[in-house]
C-alpha cells in the first residue's frame, strides 16, 4: 500500500481515543517523498508498532505513514558496536541480530515491540537509567525527511537544534528514516538478578540508593491497593549481566488475547486480590537467579494484546517523575490518594533517574523517582482521580510523560516542559497529532 487509505483501526496502546484517519504503509523510502507531496491540506505523522499509551500517535481526521514495512538493517559493526537501521526495525528484530554478537542496546524500554524510530521519538529509558540515561544518548545519527528541507542527515552534536528537537520530540519534526546507534557489549544473554521484598514505599528509596553503585538495573513493583503500614509495598528488582553464559536471543512464543474483555474484568476488586496474592508469591519466592534478558526486561511480552485485558473502554497510563528533593515525600502522597480513592493498578512501576542529561528538548527523563500506574477508564471518576495527582505533581515540581500521557492539561505540559516554546519553532509545518493539537494551541 503507497497511498493513503481511510482506516480506523490505528489505535493508541491505551486504546481509549478511537478515531479515523488515512494511512499509508510505504514499503521503501523512496516512497516517502512521493507521500510528503501529496497536495492535501491535511496534516501527517509517522508513526512505528503504536505502543505510546495516549494520544501521542494519534492524528485523527489527518494522516499517518506507518512505518513498520521500512525495518532494514542498513550496516552493522560488529567489532564496534556501531549499527544503522531503518526506523520501523523493531527492537526485538534487532536484539536477535546483535545478541548472537555480543552486543544489546544501552538502554531498553518494558517492551521490545517498538520501532527504533519511536524509541528515538519518545526518548525512551529503562531500569539502568541511573548508569546509562535515556536511549536518545546512544544514538550517533538520524535521517530526518522534512516537508520544507527535504532528506536531513544529523549527527549528535553538530548542526543546529534540529538534532535536539527530534530526540524525544514524538515525531513532529519530520519523518525519521534512519538511526545509527551506538550498542552496549554483553558477554551473556543472562542476567544475575535479585528480589527484596519491602514493605513500605519509603523503604524503595533505601533500597535504590544501596544498589545504584553496584547494580546496573533496578526497578520495583509497588502495591497501589496496600494502604496505613503497607503503603506503597512492593517488590524491588536489582541486576547486573552475567559473564558466563550463551548468548541466545529471545523466541517469539507470546500468548495473545484473542478479544476484547469485559470492561469489568479488571475491577478494583480483582486487581486488590492479584496484587495481594503476588506480594505473597514474590515475598515467598527465590531471592535471587539467573534470568535470560527477555523475562527481565519485557515481562509483558509473553502475552500479546494484553491491553485487550482493559476491555472496550480502555486504560489511562499515569506517569509522573518527581524531582530528588521532593520524590519520597510525593510518591507517599499519591499512594494515599490512590489507595483512599478506591481505584486499583495491577501495573505499578517504581524506578529511579540517574543525573545523565538527555540531548532532547522534550525528553522525559531527568534526575529523580518516576511512578507509572494503569488505571481502568471508567469515564468521570477515574479522570478526576488524574486529576487530583496532577495537582500532587504539579505542586513537587513534577512532570508528566508524553508517550504514555492522554489528558494532562495544556498548561501542565508547559509547566513541566519549559522548552516547549523553543521546540515549536523545529516541528515540520505539516506534521501533528491529537497530543500536539491538544497541548501546544
Amino acid at each position: 500500500m503507497t497511498g493513503f487509505v481511510g482506516q480506523d483501526r490505528f489505535l493508541s496502546w491505551g486504546r481509549v481515543e478511537r478515531v479515523g484517519q488515512e494511512i499509508a504503509a510505504p514499503a521503501f523510502r523512496d516512497e516517502l517523498k512521493g507521500l510528503l507531496a501529496e497536495p492535501d491540506g491535511r496534516s501527517l505523522l509517522a508513526v512505528g508498532l503504536g505502543r505510546s499509551y495516549g494520544d501521542s500517535c494519534l492524528n485523527g481526521g489527518q494522516r499517518l505513514i506507518d512505518m513498520t514495512r521500512l525495518d532494514r538493517l542498513i550496516a552493522l559493526d560488529s567489532t564496534k558496536g556501531i549499527v544503522q537501521a531503518e526506523a520501523g526495525l523493531a527492537l526485538g528484530d534487532l536484539l536477535r541480530h546483535v545478541v548472537p554478537k555480543g552486543w544489546f542496546t544501552t538502554t531498553t524500554p518494558g517492551t521490545r515491540h517498538a520501532t527504533l524510530g519511536g524509541l528515538l521519538a519518545n526518548d525512551v529509558h529503562g531500569k539502568n537509567h541511573h548508569r546509562a540515561g535515556s536511549f536518545g544518548r546512544s544514538v550517533r545519527r538520524l535521517g530526518l525527511l522534512r516537508s520544507d528541507q527535504g532528506q536531513v542527515d544529523v549527527a549528535a552534536g553538530e548542526g543546529d537544534d534540529l538534532f535536539a528537537a527530534t530526540i524525544g520530540g514524538l515525531g513532529l519534526t519530520g519523518i525519521i528514516t534512519s538511526v545509527e546507534l551506538e550498542l552496549a557489549p554483553i558477554r551473556s544473554a543472562w542476567l544475575d538478578v535479585e528480589r527484596i521484598a519491602f514493605a513500605h514505599v519509603r523503604d524503595f528509596f533505601r533500597l535504590a540508593a544501596e544498589s545504584a553503585g553496584s547494580h546496573e538495573h533496578t526497578v520495583a513493583w509497588i502495591d497501589c491497593t496496600a494502604r496505613g503500614s503497607d503503603l506503597g509495598r512492593g517488590i524491588f528488582q536489582r541486576a547486573n549481566w552475567l559473564d558466563d553464559g550463551d548468548l541466545v536471543p529471545h523466541a517469539e512464543n507470546a500468548v495473545s488475547v484473542p478479544f476484547e474483555a469485559p470492561s469489568a474484568l479488571l475491577n478494583s476488586v480483582v486487581i486488590r486480590a492479584f496484587n495481594s496474592l503476588y506480594w505473597r508469591l514474590q515475598k515467598s519466592g527465590k531471592a535471587r537467579q539467573r534470568m535470560h534478558y527477555a523475562p527481565f526486561f519485557y515481562p509483558l511480552d509473553k502475552i500479546g494484546d494484553w491491553n485487550r485485558l482493559y476491555g472496550r473502554p480502555g486504560f489511562y497510563q499515569y506517569q509522573c517523575l518527581m524531582p530528588p528533593s521532593s520524590a519520597e515525600a510525593t510518591i507517599e502522597e499519591l499512594m494515599r490518594e490512590i489507595a483512599a480513592s478506591g481505584a486499583a493498578s495491577a501495573l505499578s512501576v517504581l524506578k529511579t533517574l540517574g543525573p545523565s542529561p538527555s540531548p532532547g528538548m522534550l525528553s522525559f527523563a531527568r534526575e529523580g523517582t518516576t511512578l507509572a500506574l494503569d488505571f481502568a477508564n471508567r469515564g468521570a471518576p477515574t479522570l478526576a482521580l488524574l486529576g487530583r495527582l496532577d495537582d500532587i505533581v504539579r505542586q513537587a515540581g513534577g512532570r508528566l510523560y508524553p508517550a504514555k500521557d492522554g489528558r494532562m492539561p495544556a498548561d501542565m505540559f508547559r509547566a513541566g516542559y519549559p522548552e516547549w516554546t523553543r521546540f515549536a519553532a523545529h516541528v515540520d509545518p505539516r506534521f501533528s497529532s491529537n497530543f500536539w493539537r491538544r497541548v501546544a494551541r
